[in-house]
């Protein structure tokens, strides 16, 4: 295995490391970090909204979902949250992706978790990944589950050598800024960490204006192609193609028979005037009032937690939308083992099917 060199280098928990002669370093170019420290507040608010795409194969047929929400977060700073995912079923086997970032507004990943499986007869396989910026070090923790056997890996990189990090969350949301600028400069290589925790290289090129259907309509739409290299095998080719206002219009893997596209255009928020109702006061004003004002209370603090941890909405969401996609006839026994795996011990998770 590869790590960088620099002032201090990579420590892996559960794979081997190679000696200095074979470790090679790898950095962003200058003009992906200064793409990234040039990213304007203003940008930022345009990208705030959420993607829905169809998953569909060569001859139309649909196969699940694909979505990404953007939202504002605060943790111990202001943030971005991006949640995405894809689900559906490939050969009638259930399988697919979720992932959660949070980034600072110049794109540094402060923590990503990402989820893959796919269910297969007697068979099935699932991937996390969960990485936490920490003590100036990017710690990376995966656990691989194919069948009954469970594979544990860490690694920790110093933050100085992963400067210019694009993930799978924040590659979205940079995509999503490229497309609304509607240019890019040359040479926008960044590095990334591959399926075995190494260090790579992912870059960015346009793919300029062409005319994609959407509904009833023929749109432009502005293309961006991104290459992710491999250690092992071919490098990987996304390309993904999208609307003036940024929406998301189409997205697929070079060499891949499924292509993710948008059937219908996103509607346009409307303002609306609420009139405010005036309350009608009954009987006991005092006790009503202090009942009003109990409720607001709650309602501010239950609020401000769900402000505070925007992954709940995307964690229902999740559910749900798989809930809607597989449609069970035991919903319990459903919701039983789709939440047993976000048990920290296999102990929780037992205490936790049984009160389902």
């Amino acid at each position: 295995m590869e790590a960088p060199l620099g002032e201090q280098t990579a420590v892996g928990y559960s794979a081997g490391t190679e000696g200095p002669e074979h470790r090679q370093e790898l950095k962003a170019s200058d003009e992906a970090v200064t793409f990234m420290s040039g990213i304007e507040p203003a940008e930022l608010q345009k990208c705030v909204f959420a993607d829905s795409l169809v998953t569909v194969s060569e001859g139309g047929r649909e196969l699940g979902e694909f979505s990404v929400t953007v939202e504002f977060a605060r943790r111990e700073q202001p943030c971005m949250m991006l949640h995405a995912q894809s689900q559906g079923a490939i050969d009638d086997c259930p399988c697919g992706t979720a992932v959660t970032a949070y980034l600072t507004t110049d794109l540094e990943v402060l923590e990503e978790d990402h989820h893959e499986y796919v269910k297969l007869e007697g068979h099935s396989v699932d991937k996390r990944c969960h990485m936490v910026q920490r003590d100036g070090q990017m710690v990376i923790h995966k656990v691989t589950t194919v069948g009954e056997e469970v594979t544990e890996e860490g690694m920790s990189y110093p933050m100085s050598v992963l400067r210019g990090l694009v993930t799978e969350g924040s590659s979205l949301l940079l995509m999503r800024l490229i497309a609304l600028r509607r240019k890019m400069p040359e040479n926008m290589t960044f590095v990334s960490l591959d399926p075995g925790l190494h260090i790579i290289h992912t870059s960015f090129r346009e793919l300029g204006q062409r005319q994609l259907e959407v509904g009833a309509e023929v749109l432009d739409v502005f293309g961006v192609e991104r290459i992710i290299q491999s250690m092992e095998g071919s490098p990987s080719t996304w390309q993904c193609y999208f609307l003036d206002d940024g929406h998301l219009a189409s997205r697929v893997q070079v060499g891949s028979p499924v292509t993710m596209r948008l059937l219908e255009l996103p509607l346009k928020a409307e303002k609306v005037d609420f009139k405010k109702i005036p309350l009608v006061w009954e009987e006991d004003m005092q006790m009503h009032s202090k009942f009003l004002d109990r409720k607001e209370e709650r309602k501010a603090d239950h609020s401000s937690y769900l402000r505070q941890h925007p992954e709940i909405r995307a964690l229902i969401s999740d559910f749900l939308q798989l809930l809607l996609l597989r449609k069970p006839d035991d919903v319990f026994l459903f919701a039983r083992e789709y939440f047993t795996p976000f048990a920290s011990h296999p102990a929780d998770a037992d205490q936790e099917a049984q009160s389902l």
